[in-house]
């Protein structure tokens, strides 16, 4: 089926849903995937594809209206789909999305469909960041509302996902993980990513292999593509990757970087065989949380016998960590005192 086709069975309920054909079809899309040369030929492609991909995501949207009622709801009703299919979404994407939307208005509808366990309520199929903006500028969201399984669902969220190209690889992978492990069966796991059983088989093969919480960790790492997972998936069948890979992502360096510099610092530091055995086992860091009764100021504290930090979380949080720096001094002092004392008390 043509990506054209992408919702048809969404339009046509005798119709079902299969996977698309990745393969270009028509001479226009040929010339895109074979035209240029080099690094201008590069950008050319590269601009000719997004422009497709935002083509078909038009088409879906416009099928998706065509003979269907679009409606005002009120964002308080509607609750975000069953199987989330986003990591991060920056403050800086989502800005220019509420700019356009309070300028332009709302261009497409979502889909949401009447919420399986809540009367009255609704369920987002696609449409998440829509959805969120209208929230935000205070307006309804123009949606469609339409009857969905949830096989239906999902095929609906992970094909409009995949026209729009807003998703990296990884949170594709994911999300097909998580259809995955729902239990929905290959052939709707295949239509949802509009992908074969052969490149869903390779998703699913690197979300076995590294763990959920490192995934996480990593984030959407836009510019890292399938290749590039599958040889990081395949370092963690190494002894002990996991546990390295987890206190890795730990480091100060690691969390203060973007996702892509996030993926090629801990490719490489898997890359390195562990200097000893004591650094291959080393413990994770002991946490501790702490907060007042009253919940006003919470911190999270860390101890690995080398470092030991604390987080603060609160209203006033930066105030208090200055306080606390501009005292470092006099609490020290206190605190040798009370060493001192302890001493002094055990002879």
């Amino acid at each position: 089926m043509a990506r054209k086709n992408i919702l048809s069975g969404l339009m046509d309920d005798s119709k079902k849903f299969t996977a698309v054909n990745n393969e270009p079809e028509s001479a226009a899309e040929k010339q895109i995937t074979f035209k240029g040369i080099g690094a201008l030929g590069a950008v050319t492609r590269s601009i000719d594809a997004l422009a497709a991909r935002a083509d078909a995501a038009r088409d879906i949207e416009e099928k998706l209206a065509h003979g269907e009622t679009v409606i005002d709801l009120d964002t308080a009703l509607i609750e975000d789909s069953f199987v989330a299919d986003r990591l991060v979404q920056t403050d800086e994407q989502f800005q220019e999305l509420l700019e356009a939307i309070r300028t332009r208005g709302q261009d497409s509808p979502i889909l949401v469909r009447p919420h399986p366990q809540k009367d009255g309520k609704y369920q987002i199929a696609f449409g998440h960041r829509r959805a969120r903006v209208a929230k935000e500028l205070g307006r309804p969201v123009r949606a469609v509302v339409k009857k969905l399984d949830d096989r239906d669902h999902v095929i609906a969220q992970g094909q409009e996902n995949s026209a729009r190209a807003d998703l990296s690889f990884i949170e594709r992978t994911m999300f097909a993980d998580k259809l995955d492990k729902l239990g929905f069966d290959r052939e709707t796991i295949m239509s949802a990513l509009s992908a074969d059983k052969t490149t869903i088989s390779k998703m699913l093969s690197v979300t076995r292999r590294i763990p959920a919480d490192v995934l996480s960790a990593i984030g959407a790492a836009r510019a890292i593509g399938r290749d590039r997972w599958h040889e990081l998936s395949v370092k963690f069948e190494e002894e002990n990757a996991s546990e390295r890979a987890k206190l890795f992502v730990e480091t100060d360096d690691f969390i203060a970087a973007e996702p892509d510099i996030r993926f090629d610092l801990l490719a490489g530091f898997l890359s390195r065989k562990p200097s000893s055995t004591a650094a291959t086992h080393a413990e994770p860091a002991a946490v501790t949380q702490w907060q007042r009764r009253d919940g006003s100021v919470k911190a999270k504290i860390k101890n690995d016998g080398k470092q030991f930090t604390i987080a603060l979380k609160a209203a006033r949080a930066s105030a208090f960590g200055a306080y606390i720096a501009d005292n470092l001094d006099r609490l020290f002092e206190a605190f040798e005192k009370d060493q001192l004392s302890g001493k002094n008390g055990d002879q």
